[in-house]
C-alpha cells in the first residue's frame, strides 16, 4: 500500500474540511399562519400545504 511522501499540514487539512458542515434547512413563512416551516413540506403548525388543509393539527 503506498504512503503518502509528506505529512498533511494542519493548514491543508482544515481547508479541506472546511467544506464538510451541517446545512440549515431552508426556511419559509407558511402564507396560512406565518410560522417558519420547511420549503415544499406541510406546515406543521397549521397542516396546510399549496392553500389547502392536508393534515389536522390539534
Amino acid at each position: 500500500m503506498a504512503t503518502p511522501a509528506r505529512r498533511t499540514s494542519k493548514t491543508k487539512k482544515r481547508l479541506r474540511r472546511t467544506n464538510i458542515k451541517l446545512d440549515t434547512p431552508n426556511l419559509s413563512a407558511c402564507p396560512n399562519c406565518g410560522e417558519l416551516r420547511v420549503s415544499h413540506k406541510v406546515c406543521p403548525s397549521c397542516g396546510y400545504y399549496d392553500g389547502r388543509q392536508v393534515m389536522n393539527v390539534k
